[in-house]
């Protein structure tokens, strides 16, 4: 199957001057990266450069020379964004962070909807043992972290739930595969004993479900 970007530029009019020279393209893809609000794919790049342009070669071009400065280009999803290194971070904390924490019901729900997508809201009340309130589903879908999947081909074809690329890019995530292990949270100190939602229960551990995943705020907490 053909690439759409590499279609709709077959499909244009052979242009009269050759593509600018990888110095100018290189400006094009900077200047882009800095003006959008969103991580930007190299596809929408394309869309916008001179017939003839490389934005993936510009792109490298570009990510490496910013490499060890205060400033680097990051994946986040499919997408490409500017973002202060990581080192650096502390410099922007009273400009750019506002402190706002999540109610246990919502961090639990987050944390299933991450280890567990896509998934319903029926599988999240079966995970967590209780009820999920509309009021929960709308604050995550209103903090942009999640979103509507695909619909399940099961009787009723249910919605499904999924993390966001917002949600990725606040958690410095390129994929939701790169969320920590729960062991790994656990040797970090991050975490209690205490099991998790949906999390396999140990063969001597009684607690009930709903006392579960107090521990995983600490990761969603803002």
């Amino acid at each position: 199957m053909s690439d759409p970007v590499e279609t709709m530029v077959e499909d244009r009019e052979p242009q009269l001057f050759s593509a600018p020279p990888m110095e100018a393209q290189e400006r094009m893809v900077e200047a882009m990266l800095f003006a959008s609000p969103e991580p930007i794919t190299t596809r929408e790049m394309q869309t916008r450069m001179p017939v003839g342009a490389d934005p993936r070669e510009a792109l490298e071009r570009v990510r490496a020379r910013y490499e060890g400065r205060g400033v680097h280009v990051v994946r986040v999803g499919e997408g490409w964004a500017m973002r202060t290194a990581p080192d650096l971070s502390f410099l922007l904390q009273k400009e750019t962070v506002e402190s706002r924490k999540l109610s246990r019901a919502a961090t639990e729900t987050l944390a299933i909807i991450a280890y567990h997508q896509p998934v319903t809201r029926a599988e999240i009340e079966e995970i967590r043992g209780v009820a999920v309130s509309r009021g929960t589903i709308d604050l995550l879908l209103e903090l942009d972290w999640i979103r509507f999947g695909r619909r399940r081909m099961t009787p009723g074809r249910p919605v499904t739930f999924v993390v966001t690329q917002g949600f990725l890019d606040h958690f410095s995530l390129e994929s939701a595969r790169d969320l920590p292990q729960l062991a790994e949270l656990r040797s970090a100190g991050l975490l209690d004993s205490r099991r998790m939602p949906g999390e396999d229960e140990p063969e001597d551990d009684d607690d009930e479900v709903s006392d579960n995943g107090a521990g995983q705020s600490e990761m969603f907490e803002e």
